[in-house]
């Protein structure tokens, strides 16, 4: 094995992203709102921040396990933010913000092959009407890419969105319209789970967005659905899945 594999192996053996100090396991109560989530410890029942604002479908069960951080920012009205839930035997990341946060670490430590020849990196960059997740430029030209969090898997298949995403829609679009105006352009989906085998768009569940993604995929926008494993240690980034074309295997 020489230098550069080793190197590579080392970083990828530790969590992109560690849970800080402080971070609590408790069970799930109930979703009270959008962004907020209740919850048990010790017989003490107290709210959480989610950021999520997708259905999160089978993965809040009553008396499941919930990870949660403490806020960064001290005085915050909920004090921790939902990380990960484990409604059966698997740890799924459910915090949203996660796949910005891989996408950029991996390419300042060059875990991703795809991100490599490019120097700049520019986080939520302004194009049409609007804010793609990155932007990165280097001596392989431009590269826009638009960030997705993966929580839902039916029989080995992870899925995107868990509900109708307009916003999803939207991305696309764009995505599609700078591939046409000779820019490249992606889309990372980042499968916070490791029980999935491959990965396609959610026809069953938002036909409009499975539509525009084979589109896109057409004309030239890349699809990178890599499978993190996310445990009470961090997230780490695992191998790129497969796409499953589900309208074919009907």
């Amino acid at each position: 094995m020489n230098k550069r594999t080793a190197d590579a192996a080392e970083k990828a053996d530790k969590p992109l992203i560690s849970f800080p100090e402080g971070s609590l396991i408790v069970r799930f109560c109930r979703r009270e709102k959008r962004f907020i989530v209740e919850v048990e410890m010790d017989e003490k029942r107290f709210q959480v921040h989610c950021n999520n604002s997708g259905s999160m479908m089978g993965l809040l069960r009553p008396g499941s396990q919930l990870l949660i951080s403490p806020a960064l920012k001290p005085g915050r009205k909920l004090p921790y933010t939902l990380e990960m839930a484990k409604p059966q035997d698997v740890w799924v990341g459910v915090n949203t913000l996660v796949p910005n946060r891989v996408l950029y670490l991996a390419w300042k430590t060059g875990l991703l092959s795809e991100l490599t020849g490019y120097e700049r990196y520019r986080s939520e960059a302004v194009v049409g009407e609007s804010r793609l997740d990155a932007m990165l430029q280097g001596d392989r030209g431009t590269l826009w890419v638009e960030a997705k969090n993966v929580t839902l898997v039916e029989d080995d298949v992870a899925y995107f969105p868990d509900a109708i995403s307009l916003r999803g829609q939207k991305h696309l679009r764009e995505l599609m319209a700078l591939a046409h105006k000779g820019h490249r352009a992606a889309c990372f989906y980042l499968i916070q789970r490791e029980d999935a085998r491959c990965f396609a768009p959610a026809d069953f569940i938002d036909p409009a967005f499975a539509d525009l993604f084979w589109q896109a995929r057409a004309k030239g926008v890349e699809m990178w659905p890599y499978k993190a494993t996310a445990s009470s240690e961090g997230i780490r980034i695992g191998p790129p899945l497969p796409l499953l074309n589900t309208s074919e295997a009907k």
